[in-house]
């Protein structure tokens, strides 16, 4: 199984996911004004309402017709935004991950586990936070 970021924006999410079998699936998640829903070609596969709506969806894919087998995935999604950000026409969320059990398909933002790594020195702490970079490490000071 393999799977594409194709759109994410701050109500909207489209994965596309090719299982196995080299059959092509669109997995959407969108925000309403008082729900979420997580729809799969279309068709709705879950949803959430009210103030604490959820942020971990799972879904089997190429389940057999008397319900067993088929790949599980997990759907994570950080629906937070940058606060200094609003006007932005751009804005989205801050972070999307789709997973199986073997480990992250897609991932972006601050689901992202290479966002979890924690640098190895300051000047890596400095590229990461602050984008700065102290250029060439084989010139002396």
């Amino acid at each position: 199984m393999r799977a594409e970021l194709v759109r994410v924006s701050l109500h909207q999410v489209d994965i596309k996911v090719v299982t196995g079998d080299d059959e092509m699936h669109v997995l959407q998640w969108r925000r309403n004004l008082i729900w979420d829903e997580v729809l799969l070609d279309g068709k709705r596969q879950a949803h959430s309402s009210g103030f604490g709506r959820e942020k971990v969806y799972g879904l089997v894919f190429d389940k057999r017709p008397d319900g067993s087998g088929g790949t599980k995935v997990m759907l994570l999604l950080d629906p937070s935004t940058s606060y200094g950000n609003w006007g932005n026409p751009h804005q989205q969320l801050a972070g999307v991950r789709l997973e199986t059990a073997e480990g992250p398909i897609v991932a972006f933002g601050t689901l992202d586990p290479k966002n979890l790594e924690k640098p190895a020195t300051f000047s890596d702490w400095m590229k990461k936070t602050m984008g700065m970079d102290w250029g060439d490490t084989n010139r002396p000071n």
